[in-house]
């Protein structure tokens, strides 16, 4: 059974988030498809967790055999975070670009999920390179939206993308590979022309494709794959 987690961090409010728009018609398309799918949602833009502080890394970092009782208590909501992501197969993200990079609420939901000992290990035995992820084969569909515009990779805008590059430096944390990170950007929200009315439609239909993809490949051996 296919188990999506749905985390939406927008700011916004239901009916003007766009990015909402595009993680709830992935959601309920891949349900139309997949009935049997398992969905667990959280909203971190509307109930966002804590930042991260000095006692929550020393918890985080104290071997789980020697934390006292108010470590576990710290760390509680960080296990439930966790447990969710390594639930899923497919994680869709509602990642909104503020002031070109991510909004706090993903970065401090992010910041609770890279932990030692439950998403990654580290090891100076490895030398250089001394993390290695422990949850593995997941896909995420990043669906955002984009005041302005060219911000893919050769576009006008590249250079001041720093939220997708961020999520792909982090995706090791939620067991997914760069190759298995799908992005849908609706643009040109501040201009408020055609362009933005035609980049609605075209997320829309590309959120909509790959929640179908995702579903008809549920029964193959890669079941999450999907097709190109």
């Amino acid at each position: 059974m296919t188990t999506l987690l749905r985390i939406d961090a927008s700011a916004q409010q239901q009916d003007r988030s766009l990015t909402r728009m595009l993680t709830a018609l992935f959601t309920n398309e891949l349900l139309h498809a997949n009935p049997d799918a398992k969905v667990i949602t959280r909203d971190i833009g509307q109930d966002p967790v804590p930042a991260i502080d000095h006692r929550f890394i020393h918890a985080a970092f104290t071997p789980p055999e020697a934390r006292e009782d108010w470590m576990a208590e710290r760390l509680a909501l960080s296990d439930a975070l966790i447990d969710e992501v390594a639930a899923a197969d497919i994680i869709v993200m509602g990642a909104p670009m503020y002031n070109y990079g991510m909004p706090a609420a993903l970065k401090g939901w992010i910041d609770h999920i890279a932990r030692i000992g439950r998403t990654f290990s580290f090891d100076l035995a490895r030398g250089d390179f001394p993390i290695e992820p422990i949850l593995k084969d997941k896909h995420l569909v990043v669906l955002s939206s984009r005041g302005e515009f060219g911000f893919e990779p050769g576009g006008p805008r590249a250079h001041l993308n720093a939220l997708d590059p961020a999520i792909a430096a982090c995706a090791h944390y939620f067991g997914v590979s760069t190759a298995n990170i799908h992005t849908v950007a609706i643009e040109y929200q501040e201009f408020k022309d055609e362009r933005h009315e035609r980049s609605i439609i075209a997320a829309k239909d590309a959120a909509r494709a790959l929640a179908w993809r995702f579903a008809q490949a549920r029964g193959t051996n890669d079941a999450c794959v999907p097709a190109e």
